[in-house]
């Protein structure tokens, strides 16, 4: 995978989390379409509005990585957010605390993208998004939406 190998701990990042982590943060990589693309579901939607209007501009779910970072500081864990981007030691997130700060939405709209169930996608999450951001941010800087796309892409 090029620049997220090792990012996760014991090195393996699955399918169905490289689809999370897209959904969240690379719109494109919703099931394979382009954000720009209506979704066409066949199964009868769930309650409540889609977050479909939260995925334009490819910047997936949560309006990209800058998005996802400012939802996890509005929820109280800015100071894990920002050691992720930061150059030093990355601090944990707890699975429930991620899911609270993402909101049970979207977590149920990427579990049935990518098949997992909400608690082991939020599990996984919370063991990738450290090291996935920490790579995304290597001089402690958010990168541009487009340049997130470009990892995702390698």
């Amino acid at each position: 995978m090029g620049l997220f190998d090792n990012a996760v701990p014991g090195g393996n990042i699955t399918k169905p989390l490289m689809i999370a982590l897209g959904a969240l943060l690379v719109g494109k990589m919703l099931s394979g379409r382009s954000a720009e693309q209506p979704e066409q579901s066949p199964a009868p939607a769930p309650t409540g509005p889609a977050p479909t209007e939260t995925t334009s501009a490819d910047g997936g779910l949560v309006g990209g990585l800058g998005g996802l970072l400012d939802k996890l500081r509005n929820a109280g864990h800015g100071n894990a957010a920002d050691s992720w981007v930061g150059t030093g030691q990355n601090q944990p997130i707890n699975a429930n605390d991620l899911g609270a700060a993402i909101g049970p939405q979207i977590i149920r709209e990427i579990a049935q993208r990518t098949g997992l169930d909400e608690q082991e996608l939020l599990k996984q999450l919370s063991t990738a998004l450290p090291g996935i951001v920490d790579r995304l941010t290597p001089n402690g800087q958010v990168p541009q939406q487009h340049q997130v796309a470009t990892a995702f892409n390698t």
